[in-house]
């Protein structure tokens, strides 16, 4: 008898969901930096993507602070990961034979791995929210398809072992 399939229900989350907490590669020393939200009183979604950041790199001291009002958010799958406030690659990249895998931070990295190596996917339905395109909904066929699991979740892992490493 078979195992039971892994199931993963998409939690509607948006790229958006991942901004307030991003790993980046510093700009003075290379290794791995945070740029963290600084909480304000305002409440919502746009007051919280546009809030102030803070740039904290603990292996050479550097910190910035960002306070901008525009934002950019990085292009497809086969261009350097960029966190969209200060520009900097993000730590958590790496080179597939199909295109670039990458994520802001680890709790998206396991959303990923969970979705990539679930048999079972349930999308979320667009008539509950009028959310149609969630995280998972956006992502490359590439990495939805299933006869790139092993090499997908591989890529998760090394991924993963970079923070371990850096840490």
């Amino acid at each position: 008898m078979s195992p039971a399939p892994t199931r993963f229900r998409d939690p509607r989350s948006t790229k958006y969901d991942f901004t307030d907490s991003v790993l980046v590669r510093c700009p003075r020393c290379t290794r791995i930096a945070h740029v963290e939200v600084q909480r304000t009183a305002e409440q919502g979604p746009s007051a919280r993507l546009f809030a102030p950041r803070r740039l904290v790199c603990r292996a050479c001291g550097l910190s910035r602070t960002w306070q901008g009002r525009s934002i950019e958010f990085s292009g497809g799958s086969h261009m350097q990961a960029r966190d969209p406030y200060f520009r900097l690659p993000l730590w958590l990249q790496v080179e597939t034979r199909h295109g670039g895998l990458w994520a802001y931070s680890l709790e998206q990295l396991e959303l990923l791995r969970q979705f990539v190596g679930a048999s079972l996917r349930e999308r979320a339905p667009w008539y509950d929210t009028g959310q149609k395109m969630t995280y998972v909904a956006r992502l490359p066929a590439w990495v939805k398809s299933a006869k790139n699991r092993d090499e997908v979740l591989s890529a998760i892992e090394r991924l993963r072992a970079l923070v371990v490493t850096a840490g």
